[in-house]
């Protein structure tokens, strides 16, 4: 006679989820691997702007610990001074200018060396292309201070590089670049992309690098041009580096402070190529206006985070959205 079929014990209740104990193990390591980088973010980066923001609203003159409070007349006064109103809009303009000569000019030469060599066979760049990034790369690793007067010899009307070579086609030698108004920002703007142009470059390289090969060749076979190619395909797939270069490119341009300061000391023939801060730092500590100066600074720095906010939101895909 077959046995009856036992019954299958009661499933036993699902544990709750438990509450994790608190170790003197982990609160030592959420102490050094959370609350140390904390404590020296604070201390480093959000009390220095806290102070600069508290400095802004008094008369601090940055020789004695005696303040008086002034509330928002230094910020007032910065907007009603026409010099600063001139140096912000530099600031401005350069931040709309270089990254897009640089960004542009980097990811083309990138694509070069990636993907514009011979459309049969296998994707490759352009016939020498370990050279070229090797070489471009060399600007980047040269001071900016360096970069600023080695320009400044290219520009002399005496003599300089450029001119000479302006000469040699039968144009006019005799420009002092720097102290010319019309060209003396757009002077500084061509040093500073050819200082930063190969670094981006290669940082453009490497994301390209990382594109899936089959894709690629997949719109190569649908008959996808190299523009094409370029614009369509590659740059959607490498976009958060390309904001991320944006990024970095902007807050460069808010600075200026080394260009500026070495190829123009005091801003240019009639601020031509003045920037905030080398204005801020002429404010501190040629007028010792410490109080004034914070306030430039702050806004400075507001600028600059609405500026990353903008390009990080704008340049989001729809599935990150």
């Amino acid at each position: 006679m077959a046995a009856l079929p036992t019954a299958a014990p009661p499933a036993a209740p699902r544990r709750r989820g438990r509450r994790t104990r608190l170790t003197p193990e982990r609160i030592a390591f959420f102490a050094v691997c959370l609350g140390l980088p904390l404590l020296i973010y604070i201390v480093f980066v959000v009390s220095p702007f806290l102070q600069a923001f508290y400095y802004s609203l008094t008369d601090w003159r940055g020789l004695s610990a005696e303040t008086h409070v002034v509330g928002l007349d230094n910020y007032i006064q910065i907007f009603e001074d026409p010099h600063y109103r001139k140096a912000l809009l530099h600031n401005l303009v350069l931040m709309i200018v270089l990254p897009t000569i640089t960004i542009a000019l980097a990811f083309a030469l990138a694509i070069l060396v990636t993907v514009g060599g011979d459309s049969r066979g296998e994707i490759r760049g352009i016939r020498g292309a370990s050279i070229y990034r090797v070489i471009s790369f060399f600007p980047y690793a040269i001071p900016a201070v360096v970069v600023g007067i080695l320009f400044a010899f290219i520009y002399s009307p005496n003599g300089g590089l450029l001119n000479g070579l302006l000469g040699l086609v039968g144009l006019d030698r005799g420009i002092g670049w720097l102290g010319d108004p019309r060209f003396a920002l757009a002077a500084i703007v061509a040093a500073v992309v050819w200082s930063l142009v190969g670094f981006y470059m290669v940082l453009f390289v490497a994301a390209i690098k990382a594109v899936p090969a089959e894709i690629v060749e997949a719109a190569r076979l649908d008959g996808c041009g190299r523009l094409r190619l370029a614009a369509q395909v590659i740059l959607p797939m490498v976009r958060e580096n390309v904001s991320t270069a944006v990024v970095y490119m902007g807050i460069m341009a808010l600075d200026m402070f080394v260009y500026v300061s070495v190829m123009t000391p005091l801003g240019g023939t009639g601020q031509s190529t003045e920037v905030v801060s080398r204005y801020l730092y002429e404010t501190a500590f040629s007028r010792s206006e410490f109080g004034l100066a914070s306030a430039m600074g702050v806004v400075l720095a507001l600028v600059t985070m609405l500026m990353a906010v903008i390009v990080l939101f704008a340049t989001r895909s729809k599935d990150d959205a």
